[in-house]
C-alpha cells in the first residue's frame, strides 16, 4: 500500500513545498558524477526531484514509484519529458541495463516487507550492468530517530501558493522494532480539511543489510556517513561484480 502523503492527490501536490530543502540529494548527484553514470534507475522516485536533477545534467533516468499521485506531480514538472516514468514497484520494471540504481531518502526503509525488500534488491541487481552500483541510505536503529517524531518537534505552518496555509506535524504511533509506525497530520486552512498519512519504516541493522546485499550477489564497496544526518545514517555503495 502507498502512504497517503504520496498517494493522495492533495497531499502529493504539497509534498515538495512542505520540504523544499532537498540538500540530502546533493551527495547522490555527486555519486552519479563520480561513477560516470549515464543511465540511472531511481526506485521510489516520488515527485521526481532527484530524477529531474539528473536529467538536467543529461543523464538518462528511469523513475519508478507505486504512488500514482506522486508520478502525476512528477510528470507535470518542467523537463519531465526527459525522464521515463513508471507507476509501480520494482517488480513492474522491464529488463534494463543501467549504471546506477538509487533509493534516496526513506525509500529503502519504507520497503518494510521482507519479501518485497529481497525482490527489490534482486531487481536492482538484475537492472545493473556489471560494475554498476546500487546506492541507498538507511537510519542506524541505535540512534533512535523516532524519539524526535512528535508534534512539539515537528509542528509547522507553511504558506503554499495556490493552496494557502497548511499546518503539519508528525506523531509516533508504535515502536515494535524493527518496525516503527508514525502518522503525519495536515490541516488545510482554506477549507478546514484534515488529512492524515500513516507510515511504517523498517530499521535494519547494518549487518543485516550487508547480509541481504550479499545474498543477492552484491559486493559492498563502502558504507559512508550521511552528510545530512552525520552519525545517524548509513549510505551503502553496493556493486554488481
Amino acid at each position: 500500500m502507498t502512504d497517503e502523503c504520496f498517494g493522495h492527490p492533495r497531499l502529493a501536490a504539497i509534498y515538495d513545498p512542505l520540504a523544499p530543502d532537498r540538500g540530502d540529494l546533493d551527495p547522490y548527484v555527486r555519486l552519479a558524477v563520480e561513477f560516470g553514470a549515464s543511465r540511472v534507475l531511481d526506485i521510489g522516485c516520488g515527485t521526481g526531484v532527484f530524477a529531474l536533477l539528473l536529467a538536467e545534467r543529461g543523464v538518462e533516468v528511469i523513475g519508478i514509484d507505486p504512488a500514482r499521485a506522486s508520478i502525476d506531480v512528477a510528470r507535470a514538472k518542467p523537463g519531465a519529458d526527459r525522464v521515463h516514468w513508471i507507476c509501480g514497484d520494482a517488480t513492474a520494471l522491464p529488463p534494463l541495463r543501467v549504471d546506477l540504481v538509487t533509493m534516496t531518502a526513506n525509500v529503502a526503509q519504507a520497503i518494510s516487507d521482507p519479501w518485497m525488500w529481497r525482490r527489490t534488491l534482486r531487481t536492482a541487481f538484475e537492472s545493473l550492468r556489471p560494475g554498476g552500483y546500487l546506492v541507498f541510505e538507511s537510519r542506524d536503529p541505535a540512534k533512535r530517530a523516532w524519539d524526535e517524531w512528535n508534534r512539539e518537534s515537528s509542528y509547522k505552518v507553511t504558506d503554499i501558493p495556490g493552496v494557502g496555509r497548511v499546518e503539519s506535524w508528525v506523531q509516533l504511533v508504535e515502536v515494535s522494532l524493527p518496525l516503527v509506525a508514525f502518522r503525519w497530520s495536515y490541516v488545510f486552512a482554506a477549507d478546514g480539511q484534515v488529512l492524515t498519512s500513516e507510515s511504517t519504516l523498517r530499521f535494519r541493522e547494518r549487518s543485516e543489510i550487508e547480509t541481504d546485499l550479499a545474498e543477492q550477489g552484491f559486493v559492498v564497496d563502502d558504507i559512508r556517513d550521511a552528510l545530512d544526518r552525520p552519525g545517524k545514517e548509513f549510505v551503502f555503495l553496493a556493486r554488481r561484480p
